[in-house]
């Protein structure tokens, strides 16, 4: 095991979609691992895939990680001494050593076409045999090369496997895995165009940027014998190595898929980060529910800081089973994040997602209903159905809604108009005075306080469900308050 002063880690996503739950459990791990070794966190973008290449996804990936908190040491927009960072600017380097590999005669160019290829699969598919290479330039004549070279075609450089043997290697999590030769195909190491492959990017990248241990997903799981080979090609040490198992999603049946997926009532699964961001989930739940989908200290604690992850995680304590996504947990661990904010923090995060939402909000009022708001908030995006009727002109709700159970249209009015004249001589205007004259009304009207409330709430409101009344009414002012029971009792004027 390599010193922890000298840990260096790195999370390497391709830019081929937005940044993805799978992605971020990796990228933690990473961080989490590094900054409890004292060692770096490296952000590398694998971004030679062109096909596949998604404009967006480099700036989703940038701000998501920043939204989380995993900051990196190195990478882009900071920089450091091992760059650069982008696969696409280091595309000479690649091709040297896919140089070097053929000068030792561990690789060759291949000038096989597309349609030979697709003719091979189809043949091997046809006769139930395994599908890959068959080596077909692996021993080509320096005159067939030249006329190869001649006819213009432009080639691909693949590894020459080895034919017999079998290759081993360590995985933290899994163990010791050995795979026979004959079992590996020629993989491409650099495409025609002079792209690399991930195969040897990766492996050019780890050891060019002094990479001690490859923390990734368990689809990398197979590739990995291939890039032992590379790094026994070139007579370099190689990091060790841990794959992660798969995040399954809720029902634990199936990997948690990058497309969106519908759950049974018709309900879009969130999968990017940005999603939980505009939904208004709390980056530290996240952050904290990730660390759980695959690691556990024990069987009990649920939540945990930061600094308390970091301190406390240890790779030997990831499951090397897969974990599946539990959205009403995170939504539960959410909602707990949520109480624990303070009341300043709490509008301080209500008041962006409440603007995006269309809500003309100011931070004095969110603030003020943040104390009675809080304790049922499952995400932050909840708040806007609580409180949007502070921050329109009119409410729009059924007359009907105003008469609670047993009262009539002329109850109604009644309690609503004498609500308004008490309301509109009381001073000071504030949530105790409120209290003190609405229930001293509530009391000599006869009715229940469910069923005098209730309409009270819904004139000002609009909403059978509110924020606490008292409370509401004073944030609301005197003026609205006063004019809102008013309109209530014009409304009920047709149902006379």
């Amino acid at each position: 095991m390599t010193s922890t002063s000298s840990v260096r880690v790195r999370f390497a996503p391709s830019p081929t979609g937005y940044f993805h739950l799978g992605g971020a459990r990796t990228a933690l791990y990473n961080y989490l691992f590094a900054r409890h070794e004292g060692g770096k966190f490296i952000l590398r973008v694998e971004d030679t895939d062109r096909t596949r290449y998604h404009p967006e996804a480099i700036p989703d990936l940038l701000s998501s990680l920043r939204w989380l908190g995993i900051w990196w040491d190195e990478g882009p927009e900071i920089g450091g001494s091992y760059g650069p960072y982008y696969q696409s600017d280091r595309l000479a380097l690649y091709q040297e050593y896919a140089q070097q590999l053929i000068d030792k005669g561990l690789a060759y160019r291949c000038y096989c076409s597309a349609a030979r290829l697709a003719s091979l699969r189809e043949g091997q598919r046809g006769q139930g045999g395994a599908a890959g290479y068959d080596r077909h330039c692996r021993h080509l004549t320096a005159g067939q090369i030249a006329d190869y070279e001649a006819q213009g075609i432009r080639p691909v450089v693949r590894l020459a496997v080895p034919l017999e043997g079998e290759t081993s290697f360590d995985d933290l999590l899994r163990g010791r895995i050995t795979v026979q030769n004959e079992q590996l195909d020629d993989l491409v190491l650099l495409k025609s165009d002079g792209f690399p492959t991930y195969h040897l990017a990766v492996v050019v990248d780890d050891h060019s940027m002094a990479i001690t241990h490859v923390i990734r997903g368990d689809e990398w799981l197979s590739s990995t014998p291939k890039h032992v080979l590379m790094y026994d090609a070139f007579g370099w040490e190689m990091p060790v190595h841990a794959h992660l198992p798969v995040i399954l999603d809720p029902s634990g049946k199936g990997k948690l898929s990058k497309r969106k997926k519908k759950t049974a009532d018709g309900q879009e699964l969130l999968t990017y980060i940005h999603e939980f961001r505009d939904e208004g989930y709390l980056p530290e739940a996240l952050f904290n529910f990730l660390a759980l989908v695959g690691w556990s200290y024990d069987a009990e604690r649920e939540f945990f800081g930061r600094d308390e992850l970091i301190r406390l995680f240890d790779l030997s304590r990831v499951s090397k089973s897969p974990g599946a996504f539990s959205y009403d947990k995170l939504e539960y661990m959410n909602g707990s994040y949520i109480r624990s904010l303070g009341q300043n923090d709490l509008a301080g995060r209500l008041l962006p997602l409440l603007k995006a939402d269309g809500i003309d909000a100011d931070f004095d009022s969110v603030l003020a209903f943040a104390p009675h708001i809080q304790e049922r908030l499952k995400v932050l995006t909840d708040a806007a159905e609580w409180i949007d009727f502070a921050y329109v002109e009119e409410i729009d709700y059924d007359p009907q809604e105003l008469l609670q159970k047993k009262l009539t249209p002329a109850q109604a009015s009644t309690l609503l108009a004498a609500c308004a004249a008490a309301l509109a001589v009381l001073a000071p205007f504030g949530e105790g005075e409120i209290e003190a004259a609405l229930r001293g009304l509530a009391e000599t009207s006869g009715l229940k306080a469910r069923e005098f409330f209730g309409a009270v709430r819904v004139a000002v409101t609009g909403k059978r469900v509110a924020p606490p009344l008292f409370g509401a009414l004073a944030i609301l002012g005197q003026q609205r308050s006063v004019a809102r029971l008013r309109e209530a009792v014009r409304r009920l004027e047709a149902l006379l």
